[in-house]
């Protein structure tokens, strides 16, 4: 059985009922029509793969690439730049120095490093904590923690001193809308992000700090390949995007999870050694996780008996695979206990995310802060009036109120 692409696509991304629930045509389409063809924002066409197995082996197959700049490639929404997907960022980090850049980062984010980490990222969790307290309730979880969390910490890694921290929000903000900014905003941004970087690195090289880009200023691979100034530019911008706004949105989401239906929140804090496993289900549970990786067939390829070909472009919905009832028992409710629990939020294979020890990290050190500072906390809505986020390459909520 081939794919044909010429039958009628449904419309994605796919909307759900409500901002926590997963779109009901998942599970449909896992059942009967795993390879799906579909319409993306821009209007080109794809295929959209729902199902634990194939979402897995597509991101873990070499003939399934990122060059979503190739010919014939889908694009994502409708400005030609593609948005995040095939920025110059990704240029620059192509091909075979991706390899050296993914080896040289990977040894700053390892578990250990983050555990090192750790305290600084409870102090500053603490501290937005007595913040949001003094400003008392209603307050928004994702705007008094969620949000200015992430891009403390990731200002922390790059040496970034703490008064530039507002315009690294902007930035991260601008870069990742698609359609909430013009290109010309964003093509602004990009300049004005690239331009401090510059002058950064320059700083940096002078006084070298104890940070992650000093570090690879100095580092050389095995090979002694160093990072290009373009290469170390497009590192900070990349831990900026992929880093910020993903972790801010998934706070927000964790603490709605675990708040919509309170029993949950009450176990955790009778038993705050479950924080760990509770972080890794949300993660799996996430309905709201934005995009899928997009993925462009260099090769004719075979996934779940259908044959795609060459210069198809697959949505990989890593989100609906992690809802896959084969692959996770009772996978449509959440067991904080879950173990294993090899989800696919952080993706699988060569590419999968860097970042997903520090992620993790915030995300523990967030519920854990949380649940022994405020234990009452609670929605100050009801969970289906929870709003979900526009135009945006990851999901979220647009705020979650919260009393306690």
């Amino acid at each position: 059985m081939s794919h044909d692409n010429s039958g009628p696509a449904r419309a994605y991304p796919l909307t759900a009922s409500g901002a926590l629930e997963a779109p009901a045509e998942w599970a449909e389409l896992r059942a009967a029509c795993p390879v799906a063809p579909v319409t993306l924002p821009s209007g080109d066409r794809a295929a959209l793969l729902t199902r634990y197995a194939d979402v897995k082996q597509v991101l873990s197959d070499p003939r399934c690439t990122r060059r979503l700049d190739a010919e014939g490639a889908a694009r994502i929404s409708a400005d030609e730049s593609g948005g995040v997907f095939n920025s110059s960022m990704a240029e620059s980090l192509n091909g075979a120095g991706q390899q050296r850049w993914r080896r040289m980062l990977t040894k700053w984010f390892t578990t250990k490093r983050m555990a090192a980490l750790r305290p600084a990222i409870e102090a500053m969790a603490e501290r937005l904590v007595d913040e949001m307290v003094a400003h008392g309730y209603p307050a928004d979880l994702k705007a008094s923690i969620g949000f200015p969390l992430p891009v403390w910490v990731i200002c922390d890694l790059l040496g970034v001193p703490e008064t530039d921290r507002d315009r690294f929000s902007r930035w991260s903000d601008m870069l990742l809308n698609l359609d909430r900014y013009g290109q010309h905003e964003i093509d602004a941004a990009q300049r004005d992000f690239h331009a401090y970087m510059a002058g950064h690195l320059e700083a940096r090289r002078a006084e070298p700090g104890e940070d992650l880009l000093s570090s690879l200023l100095t580092t050389t691979d095995a090979d002694g390949g160093r990072l290009t100034d373009d290469q170390l530019a497009a590192t900070g911008q990349a831990l900026l995007i992929a880093g910020h706004e993903t972790t801010a949105n998934m706070i927000g989401k964790m603490l709605a999870m675990l708040l919509a239906d309170r029993r949950r929140w009450e176990r955790l804090v009778a038993d705050r050694s479950l924080v760990r496993t509770a972080v890794e289900e949300v993660l799996r549970f996430d309905a709201n996780s934005g995009f899928g990786m997009p993925r462009y067939v260099t090769e004719d390829i075979e996934v779940a008996g259908t044959v795609l070909a060459r210069g198809t472009t697959l949505v990989c919905s890593m989100a609906a695979a992690n809802r896959d009832e084969e692959a996770f028992a009772g996978a449509a409710g959440m067991s904080l206990d879950r173990s294993p629990n090899a989800h696919l939020a952080f993706g699988a294979g060569p590419h999968s995310c860097l970042g997903q020890a520090l992620a993790r990290t915030e995300l523990q050190v967030v519920l854990d802060v949380l649940l022994r500072r405020l234990p009452s906390l609670e929605l100050a809505v009801a969970p289906d009036a929870l709003r979900r986020i526009e135009g945006l390459v990851v999901g979220g909520l647009r705020e979650v109120p919260v009393r306690w």
